[in-house]
Formats: C-alpha cells, structure tokens, sequence
C-alpha cells in the first residue's frame, strides 16, 4: 500500500513538527507556507516537557535542551514583595521547561526536515478548493495555475486560518478588551534570572523571563509596564517590541472529512502557561501517530484526531482561561482569591503538581 499524499499548510513549529513525525513513520508530506522567510521573531519562549518528549525519536529535543536553558519555576510577587514561590520539581523523569526562543525551536526543526530531504515550500498561498470524496483538492498558488489533489491535509495556518474558514468552522470564545505589550530588551535586574516572575498589581499583572542573564521577555496587560518593574531594575532599548489581544478560543471542530486543523487554527489562548507553541506540536504528534496507523483511511484517521485532540483542546484553553483571569486580576475579588491560592498552592503537594503539571503540559495523557 502507498503512503497517503499529505499537505501540510503552515511552516510554523506546528507544521514542521507534523511533516517531521510524518517522516520518521515513512510518510513523506509537502509543507508550504506564504511567508518567504521565517518569522524573525518570536512569541513562544519555551518548550514543556511533553514537547521534547513527543520529539525525542527525531533527534531534534536534544538540540533543543543543549541550547536553551532551563527555567526552575516561578515566583509570585506583590506589592513588591514575593507572594508565592513554585519551584520546578522533577515532574517529568527526563525533561524540564526549557527557554527557548520559537525562531531557534522553528530553525531546528527545520534543519532535521532537511536532513531527511525535506523543504519548506516558501511563497505558495494554499486555498482550499473542493473537498472530493476520494481527495482534498487545494490551490498553491495566487495565479490558480497550481492545483494539487491530497488524500489529507493539516491545516497549521494559523489563528487567522483560512482553512477553518473555507469548512465554515465556528471559533468561538472571548477576547479581553485591553492590549497587551510586550518587549525583548537587555535588562540589569535584581530578580532571579532562573526563575519566571509574575508581578501582581490591583490593576493587572506583569510578566518576566529570562532569554539568558542579560536579556528578558515582559509581557503585561499594563499600558506602561517598564515604569513598575522592581527597583534597582534598569533597562536597556528593546530589541524588539509588539502588541496583541488576548483570547481564549477553540475551534467548533479540529477535522472535516479530510482536512485536519493543528495549531493556532484550532485553538488560541493567552501565554500565561506557555502552552501554545506546545500543544500544538503535540497536535502535530497526534495527527501523525493516527494518520500512519490507518494509513489505508485516512478519513477514519482525522475522525480519530477529531475525536480524541477535541476534549484535549477544550480543556487545556479552560484552564489557561481560568490561571490567566487569576493572574490578570480586574477587581476585588479576583485579586483577594489569587492572594489567598497562590501562598497555599506552593505549600500544597496537590495543588503545586496541578499548576506545574498544568504549565509543563503534562495535565491529560499523551497522544499514542
């Protein structure tokens, strides 16, 4: 039997991650995408453990681990004082959370593809046609001249995706109102550079990693964030700076006959929990683990990934939307319940694993 045709839109790490696992179980997919460069910067900022342990039989989790760094929790602080700390147990027999930028995750995975003879298909726009009952027909390119019939397609298009639209997929959820800034910039602080930091204020919250001793992420939903950073902390023009609205959203469906959404197409949620980039590698997985199992349907294939990544999405954005309203904070009560829980969740055995388990990716079994 011949290995089913597959097209996978998106070279994000989602997309790569999917034509990789593909690879490595015999299948060989195109992967395009419209942008002619890789983003040169980055939003995601760690891989979990369930990441690198979904990509360990590529090679790619190794490399992975040598050059990022390893962040050993999280400390709370509030009204300039620490609040809470949750150090990092070993939860996960091999891996910790690794800090690691999503251009370097993206170029690696990248170069394992070429290892095994496999490009990025770069400027190729991909628009759904027709969904045949023996094939998914799909344009490539703007002219309408490049037309090709695939027997499956993973749709990594992002949260915009213009796959979901085509099938008429809801995408329901909320947005809230406020913008969020962020910024990369070189600071000389004196917080704890292997640590996360969440600054809580009445007004909102302000997040902080190290990219290494010298470089931070900040993240806030603050309109100034820079002038409420710890005293004694100077800051250095950022290397870059951006902007986004935060929402908690998950697609109707993940798969239609035999087109599959992975990704950002099929979920969106707030980087409190750092599970974007990683759960949709593990989307990535997942369509891979089912698609070379039933290699012969590849329709029956994409009824497993709907059914079994659907419940998987709808609860993990539940509760990055529950840990991200606690943070952000807004009003009286919110603010009284998140200095009430996060003293005792870092005291607690129960309730430390549950929010360790919850940012390492580990809160529901694996893909198999």
């Amino acid at each position: 039997m011949s290995p089913p045709s597959v097209l996978i839109v998106g070279a994000g790490p989602t997309g790569l991650a999917a034509a990789l696992q593909l690879s490595l179980r015999g299948i060989r997919a195109r992967i395009v995408d419209e942008r002619t460069e890789p983003a040169p910067h980055s939003r995601a900022l760690a891989v979990n453990p369930r990441t690198l342990e979904l990509l360990e039989a590529t090679g790619v989790s190794e490399r992975m681990v040598a050059e990022g760094r390893r962040a050993l929790g999280v400390i709370f602080h509030e009204g300039g004082k620490p609040l809470a700390r949750i150090e990092a147990e070993r939860i996960h027999p091999r891996y910790g959370l690794t800090v690691l930028s999503q251009a370097r995750s993206e170029a690696l995975l990248t170069d394992a593809l070429a290892e095994r003879g496999i490009a990025v298909e770069r400027g190729r726009k991909a628009k759904l046609l027709a969904r045949d009952p023996d094939a998914a027909r799909v344009c490539l390119d703007d002219d309408g001249v490049g037309v090709g019939s695939f027997d499956v397609v993973f749709a990594a298009d992002g949260a915009h995706s213009a796959f979901r639209d085509a099938l008429d997929i809801g995408f329901p959820g909320e947005s809230y109102p406020e913008t969020w800034p962020l910024f990369d910039l070189p600071m000389d602080t004196p917080l704890d550079v292997d640590h996360a930091h969440v600054m809580l204020f009445p007004d909102g919250m302000i997040f902080l990693l190290a990219f290494d001793p010298a470089h931070w992420r900040v993240i806030s939903n603050l309109p100034d964030p820079l002038s409420r950073l710890p005293p004694g902390t100077a800051v250095s023009e950022p290397t870059w700076t951006s902007s986004f609205r935060v929402a908690h959203r998950v697609a109707e469906r993940c798969a239609v006959g035999r087109v599959a959404l992975g990704g950002d197409a099929a979920h969106i949620h707030s980087p409190v929990g750092a599970r974007g980039l990683n759960l949709g590698v593990e989307d990535a997985s997942a369509f891979a683990m089912y698609l070379a199992a039933q290699a012969g349907d590849p329709i029956g294939a994409l009824a497993r990934y709907q059914r079994e990544r659907h419940p998987v999405h709808e609860a993990v954005v539940r509760r990055i939307r529950m840990v991200t309203s606690l943070a952000r904070g807004g009003n009286a009560a919110l603010r009284g319940l998140r200095r009430a829980i996060l003293p005792t969740a870092a005291h607690l055995p129960l309730l430390r694993r549950f929010a360790l388990r919850t940012v390492m990716g580990l809160d529901h079994p694996p893909p198999h």
